[in-house]
């Protein structure tokens, strides 16, 4: 999220002095506390990790500029000037993909940068029920959630029953519950369905329980990604993903989720993931998709202990 995104009256209440949200609950906050929780105190007392928008430069520790934001955000801006540049010791991305833009875009360069990847605690695997197919949602509502809605309406003409969408999406997640207005029709009709369920904005310890009742998780991406640590929660929850080829979702998913080819035509992506999901939805219980969800926690398994 941008300084756009909210009044200017209400920056500087908002935001913290190492540029994360005040009381917010995003993917930026939670890497930051993740961090602040697992690495040692007196090693962080050495740096000053500023996270995407800088407000403080500090005069006697070295400057850490964590970026996680997309490259055209107003707040990236200055990074196409080298003197800018020079106040940081290290600017750190959050995939490839994210580095890759910054340095085509803005000219910065490989030397100054290095790519950290996000990470978050392992979801437990849990048997998940074979009575109905659910699926979840569970990121912001700009990010997809348009399509998903008009989606989950004609897969539940076929599927009826089978199939429940579970919804956890608001602008909350950030303190800023005012910009679910434009999307409120959606929530509604989610309501109004007895297939679908929204939840509106939950924590993530709740969110974490819900994926590992889930199968699926059925993201539409219209948002270009940088990383993208829903879908991480979702594998590691034991979640089938459905997403186009967007941004750095290819790069975050690892070659794991049915994975389909993105277009800038919203009808055209949505036909296409309307088929996309209903085959995942058709096959989640056969048993060559059940292989493939035992190598992907072999490999997943294997990565988190070798690391």
């Amino acid at each position: 999220m941008s300084l756009e995104d909210i009044q200017d009256d209400e920056v500087q209440s908002a935001m913290n002095s190492d540029g994360t949200w005040n009381k917010a609950q995003g993917g930026t906050e939670l890497m930051n506390k993740a961090l602040y929780e697992r690495v040692d105190s007196d090693l962080l007392d050495q740096f000053n990790i500023i996270k995407s928008r800088v407000r403080k430069i500090s005069e006697d520790k070295m400057n850490l500029l964590w970026l996680h934001d997309l490259w055209g955000d107003p707040e990236a801006q200055h990074l196409k000037d080298p003197k800018s540049r020079a106040r940081f010791s290290r600017l750190v991305f959050v995939s490839n993909w994210q580095f890759q833009t910054y340095n085509l875009a803005l000219g910065v360069p490989y030397s100054e940068s290095i790519v950290l990847k996000n990470a978050i605690d392992p979801i437990p695997w849990k048997e998940k029920s074979k009575d109905q197919v659910r699926l979840i949602y569970h990121t912001t509502p700009h990010r997809g959630l348009q399509l998903l809605i008009p989606v989950m309406e004609e897969l539940a003409k076929i599927h009826g029953d089978k199939i429940h969408l579970d919804i956890y999406s608001s602008f909350e997640a950030y303190g800023w519950k005012e910009r679910d207005e434009p999307y409120l029709d959606l929530f509604e009709r989610a309501k109004a369905h007895p297939q679908m369920t929204y939840h509106g904005f939950q924590s993530n310890e709740v969110v974490r329980q819900a994926l590992q009742e889930a199968h699926i998780f059925a993201y539409p991406s219209i948002w270009q990604e940088t990383s993208c640590i829903a879908a991480i929660e979702a594998m590691s929850a034991g979640c089938e993903v459905v997403c186009p080829n967007y941004a750095a979702l290819p790069e975050t998913t690892g070659g794991f989720p049915d994975m389909y080819h993105w277009n800038e035509d919203m009808n055209y992506h949505a036909n296409v993931f309307a088929n996309f999901l209903n085959r995942t939805i058709s096959s989640i219980f056969d048993d060559n998709v059940q292989k493939k969800y035992c190598m992907r926690k072999i490999i997943l398994t294997t990565s988190i202990i070798g690391s």
